[in-house]
């Protein structure tokens, strides 16, 4: 422990046992239990008592009986667990009785403190960290802590109830330890007495009409198999299974979660794998639960690596039932081809979906989510029933929106339930999207674009379903296969698009600045997609859409503005910008959409249209913008001078990715260098460098990134250190250093280092050059301010330490005010 530490200890120790003095918060106090965490488990334990006496006073003063507060309390158990961790130190905590008193029933265990979850969790806590150990067994045994743990099960405080079955699961394991490489038999003799009480407890737990001590005791078994796979777990499964199997006989089944948890936890565990009576209780679950909790755990069987493949026909069958349920309402055709055989609408989920409102809903979303989950899996059953699949998300959609035609009385009630259900939507629309990965008759298919165009056409498509649509229609037309030796879209993909943009043309024009921000996402994505299509050029041209897309730069909403900005530099690097027929601009000469970007980095208010002008412009000098390649001195001159004196952090930092892109293609150097990576860039000619370096210092690039390079928000100065490292690596050595040294135009690149470095701004006294430029790059230690950059901004205020002088400056022990303000 570092010596200032030690000398601040006693004071600490003395204000957290005595009552009368405030203690800091909880925040505090965890923090210095993480620290003593890593002070024992990089040293004896017991030397540091020896060494800081006044912590084993601190447990001693715990004893007495006052009133401390709750946090102290729980501190003083959970610092007393950690210590005893160590054997050795456990024996010499023993000594006194510490332990007994802090965890026996006459320590807080029977005080007025236990009313308090912080203390109980405290006590919990601290015997978790201590049980690592034999001693600590023979201890809990001998103190009656198992009693207590046992109650604390049922607690009425969550977390205490969720740990203390943790904690049981722990000790059973620890109990074990003995026995890993060994076959205990089932009977009780065959166990250690600990894991024989907590063995009884939980048989007994299972047996139990109450139903919460069957979720208690199903909870232990599941983090026990989920966290130990030694042998002895499958005598554990052997001989509590058969009391888990009569679970099922009770209607309804009890703790139904928590017997889905422990059955998917056995099925992973390499030892209960190959039991079969395992399968065989699974089996059996899937048939008793009901839909809804059925769903999961046909979804976890059908995840796991290894099953036996009937099981897994079961288990994708009991998942698709909803569904088939929903294919039969619609008046699909009879037997319902290409679902697993077996498939059908049970009649116990019809009355379910048709029980009421929630438990259809419920049942429908989580249904679509499983199979959603599962399409991209590798080991998803096969054959996938992808036409089945389709034709159910489409009729639960038409069911949503009212345009269902049912013939039976189920579908009629099926579209009460459902119209209008948004949740429903959403959930619907993200399955169909995700089927997009697949192929499809193309009857289907049609049939899939012609709902979405249903739900981009609707006025009562909510923002949120509007823009799911959008995002499953862009999926579709992604994955629409392509006319043999043609690079455009397929016929019926043009014709949706086709039918598409006036529904987009409209969106643009919604009050609601959601749909128009969701309409503008989706016109830059078709455009980054499709922009080089002839099909999609000439559909595009002749709509409104790009015209439209440019009025929203001046929207009132920033994020819209925003999304303009993306939609428009995307259609002005496709060539894709709607001509102007104003008198302003004669013979459709187009307005420079440059200028407009420059006017919003500039006058902008908000600060994501400005962030969003900085992406487009960097990607426009990386793919050589027409408007950009005219003069690219020019063009980054200029963003460079408004970026530089913008207050939004993210600005700036984009100015430098791309002054980093100008950089690199000024050198002749790909610009996704780093200069972290081992092998550094060739070093450019210098001829080249030399040309190189008066180009960047016509734009005021080093002005720039010198200035950036104290900035105050860190991933700036880290993106201009990266910078200048690129730049240090690939310049050779420009003229004589010794020469360069003494001129002026070096003390006044320096002089002005020295002011960015002390926070001030304006200009170099002269205009920087290049031998100057790279004499004061020579000058600074780069690597060890990118080094310091790396660390946390509070890598000092958070040392052991400072956090100790904080804490003790919360109740005026130190005579000044040395307190960290963090």
């Amino acid at each position: 422990m570092d010596p200032e530490c030690s000398k601040l200890l006693p004071a600490l120790c003395a204000v957290l046992a005595d009552p009368r003095q405030p203690v800091a918060d909880d925040t505090c106090l965890e923090k210095l239990l993480d620290w003593f965490k890593t002070v024992t488990e990089a040293g004896s334990s017991v030397l540091l008592l020896q060494e800081n006496p006044c912590l084993v006073e601190l447990l001693f003063q715990v004893l007495k009986p006052q009133d401390l507060s709750s946090g102290v309390l729980s501190f003083s158990l959970r610092l007393a667990g950690i210590l005893a961790a160590q054997e050795n130190c456990f024996q010499y905590l023993q000594q006194g009785e510490l332990l007994r008193g802090l965890f026996g029933e006459s320590g807080p265990l029977g005080r007025a403190a236990w009313t308090a979850p912080t203390v109980r969790s405290g006590w919990i806590q601290g015997l978790r960290s201590l049980a690592q150990h034999p001693s600590a067994l023979h201890f809990l045994v001998g103190c009656g802590a198992l009693g207590t743990i046992f109650s604390l099960q049922g607690d009425p405080s969550l977390f205490v109830a969720s740990a203390a079955g943790q904690l049981l699961a722990h000790v059973l394991a620890l109990c074990m330890r003995g026995q890993a490489e060994e076959h205990p038999g089932p009977q009780a003799s065959d166990w250690p007495t600990c894991a024989q009480q907590i063995v009884d407890h939980v048989e007994e737990s299972l047996r139990s009409a109450d139903s919460p001590q069957v979720t208690q005791a199903l909870n232990v078994l599941s983090t026990t198999f989920g966290h130990c796979h030694s042998p002895w777990t499958q005598a554990l499964w052997v001989r509590l299974s058969p009391l888990v199997a009569c679970l099922l006989e009770k209607d309804p089944v009890p703790a139904a979660h928590s017997l889905v948890d422990l059955l998917l936890s056995a099925a992973r565990s390499p030892v209960l794998s190959a039991d079969c009576g395992l399968w065989e209780t699974l089996a059996q679950t899937l048939s008793h639960l009901s839909c809804t909790q059925a769903g999961p755990l046909a979804l976890g069987v059908l995840k796991l690596q290894a099953c036996p493949q009937t099981l897994r026909a079961q288990a994708f069958g009991v998942l698709l039932q909803p569904l088939a349920c929903v294919l039969e309402a619609a008046a699909q055709a009879p037997g319902l081809p290409g679902l697993p055989a077996g498939t059908t609408g049970d009649s116990v989920v019809v009355d379910t979906l048709l029980s009421s409102k929630s438990a259809c809903v419920g049942l429908l979303c989580q249904t679509l989510a499983h199979v959603e989950l599962l399409q991209p899996m590798p080991q998803r059953p096969s054959p996938w029933p992808q036409a089945p699949l389709l034709g159910a998300a489409v009729a639960v959609l038409r069911f949503c929106n009212g345009s269902a035609a049912p013939t039976s009385d189920v579908g009629g009630r099926l579209c009460v339930i459902l119209v209008g259900c948004v949740r429903v939507q959403r959930a619907a629309l993200d399955f169909l999207g995700t089927l997009a990965q697949g192929l499809g008759p193309q009857e289907l298919v049609t049939q899939v674009l012609a709902v979405l165009l249903e739900y981009l056409k609707s006025p009562d498509s909510s923002p949120t379903v509007l823009k799911k649509a959008f995002q499953a229609a862009l999926r579709w037309l992604r994955s629409s296969p392509k006319p043999s030796g043609c690079c455009d879209m397929d016929p019926h993909s043009q014709q949706f698009l086709r039918e598409l943009l006036p529904v987009l043309q409209k969106r643009l024009c919604s009050p609601c600045w959601e749909v128009r921000d969701s309409g503008l996402e989706f016109l830059t994505q078709l455009t980054r997609r499709w922009g080089g299509q002839a099909g999609f050029r000439h559909t595009l041209l002749a709509s409104e859409v790009p015209e439209l897309a440019e009025q929203l730069l001046r929207d009132p909403e920033s994020y819209v503005r925003a999304s303009a900005v993306n939609a428009m530099g995307q259609l002005s690097s496709q060539g894709l910008r709607a001509t102007s027929a104003s008198p302003e601009y004669p013979g459709g000469q187009q307005k420079s959409l440059l200028l407009d970007l420059l006017h919003i980095l500039s006058a902008d208010s908000e600060g994501f249209p400005r962030r969003a002008v900085m992406q487009v412009f960097t990607e426009w000098l990386r793919d050589g913008h027409a408007e950009v390649a005219e003069d690219p001195e020019q063009f980054v001159a200029r963003v460079l001078q408004v970026a530089s004196q913008d207050l939004d952090w993210e600005v700036r930092a984009q100015g430098l990715e791309l002054a980093l892109v100008f950089l690199a293609q000024t050198l002749g150097q790909p610009a996704s260098y780093c200069p972290c990576t081992m092998a550094p860039p060739e070093v450019a000619p210098p001829g080249r460098l030399a040309q190189a370096l008066q180009a960047l210092c016509r734009v005021r690039l080093f002005e720039f990134a010198f200035r950036a390079l104290f900035d105050c928000d860190r991933p700036v100065a880290q993106k201009s250190c990266d910078l200048l490292l690129f730049l240090r690596a690939r310049a050779a050595p420009c003229g004589n250093p010794q020469d360069a040294g003494s001129s002026p135009n070096v003390a006044s690149a320096e002089a002005a280092l020295q002011r960015w470095r002390a926070g001030q701004q304006g200009q170099p006294q002269e205009d920087l050059e290049p031998e100057a430029v790279m004499a004061v790059l020579r000058s600074v230690d780069l690597e060890g301010l990118r080094g310091a950059l790396a660390e946390s901004s509070d890598h000092v205020e958070k040392s052991p330490r400072s956090l100790l002088q904080d804490m003790l400056a919360t109740v005026g022990t130190l005579v000044e005010n040395e307190a960290d303000c963090y």
